[in-house]
């Protein structure tokens, strides 16, 4: 891709399309088959072979994502769990403990929970409110910090400067889930992370169709995590890859338009008699507010809120709904919505979503691309009266 193409729009049509296009064909074509003409090779991770995610449908892929958020390499996967997974035994090894942000998405808690202790592997969750207290949950065998740049479903923002400065002063891999602010809003290795993961299931990919995951970073660490991959087998098939590189070329008209609508629906539910709180870093009583505005473009296309008349009200007021599809997930075209107790961390404990602040009440939104002014007034209409 020509050196002056500097731009995400740009890249996000340009970067990584074979030259010249194949056959002419302006779209990539879906590569429908598991393996290739065999040439000679002493890297067993060089065949040319689908589970070794390097079709030509991977490679485009792997290109795109990497220039868009300025890494030496990307690999894509099966799902975001995959991504996550992967990546994380890729960074650690047996007897290996890694410090992990204290709210977190339900399926990386529950791998954390349930799995590591089984691989000989340990955690702690650290309070990401107050970095003073991160060096004390230091042990000489921790290799790694993971957060998020959002957490889900909170919408906390952690003081990401100071997880790249710990990680780099105490020789730490620093991981970021980038999901919820997309590289729109947020390119991670630019502020010094050294590995960003996508749930591509939601804004990359943006039509909730595939399940997919992404992992963009240097070239030595991706080698790793990718040669990892292999063995595991959790790759992502040529048909979702294609639809992956199709969705992911509107990324940025999709989430500029997100930001904007959560942005006045979040000011709509704070100026609402029936709401008790409501959390998205764009508002400006968010307690990260001067963070989420330091360190992003845009403040992204998920909130979360509560009712004043507790769980009777947050269930009337879903069923009132009419525009917002009552699913799990996020980052679609289409608004979703959700009460996180029951879907994303219904396998966290009761006693640790209250640890955390996550209230059976709660309410997560993702706004999709639908007009504001229709989405507030399927809102005020579904508040009457509660």
């Amino acid at each position: 891709m020509p050196a002056n193409f500097k731009q995400l729009e740009t890249k996000l049509i340009h970067a990584g399309e074979p030259m010249p296009h194949i056959q002419g064909s302006v779209s990539i074509p879906i590569f429908q088959s598991a393996t290739f003409e065999h040439t000679e090779d002493t890297d067993y991770h060089n065949i040319k072979y689908l589970r070794l995610s390097n079709t030509p449908n991977h490679l485009a892929l792997h290109q795109k994502l990497a220039s868009l958020e300025d890494g030496d390499a990307a690999i894509v996967t099966g799902s975001g769990m995959a991504a996550i997974s992967t990546t994380l035994l890729a960074c650690l090894s047996v007897g290996d403990h890694l410090l992990a942000q204290d709210c977190l998405y339900g399926g990386t808690y529950g791998l954390l929970s349930q799995d590591f202790s089984e691989l000989g592997l340990s955690f702690d969750f650290f309070d990401s409110s107050n970095p003073k207290s991160w060096k004390t949950m230091l042990r000489p065998n921790t290799k790694a910090i993971y957060v998020e740049a959002i957490t889900n479903p909170l919408m906390q923002v952690t003081d990401l400067e100071a997880v790249t400065d710990f990680a780099k002063k105490n020789g730490l891999i620093s991981i970021i889930d980038n999901t919820f602010t997309s590289p729109v809003n947020f390119r991670p290795l630019k502020w010094g992370f050294d590995l960003s993961i996508h749930s591509a299931t939601k804004y990359l990919n943006g039509h909730s169709d595939i399940t997919a995951g992404a992992v963009i970073g240097s070239r030595s660490l991706i080698k790793k995590i990718s040669n990892k991959l292999d063995h595991f087998g959790g790759i992502l098939d040529p048909h979702a890859a294609f639809l992956l590189h199709r969705g992911i070329k509107t990324l940025v008209l999709r989430v500029k338009a997100q930001n904007q609508s959560a942005l006045q629906v979040a000011q709509f539910l704070q100026a609402h008699p029936a709401i008790s709180i409501v959390n998205y870093p764009g508002l400006k009583n968010h307690p990260n507010y001067q963070l989420a505005t330091h360190l992003f473009d845009g403040y992204g296309g998920m909130l979360s809120f509560e009712l004043h008349s507790g769980i009777i009200g947050a269930k009337t007021f879903l069923e009132n709904l009419v525009l917002p599809i009552q699913a799990p997930s996020l980052g679609g075209v289409e608004s979703l919505i959700t009460r996180p107790a029951f879907t994303t961390h219904c396998g966290l404990s009761k006693e640790d979503r209250q640890r955390i602040g996550i209230s059976e009440d709660l309410i997560r939104f993702s706004v999709g691309i639908e007009a504001t002014s229709d989405l507030i007034q399927d809102f005020e209409d579904a508040l009457k009266g509660i």
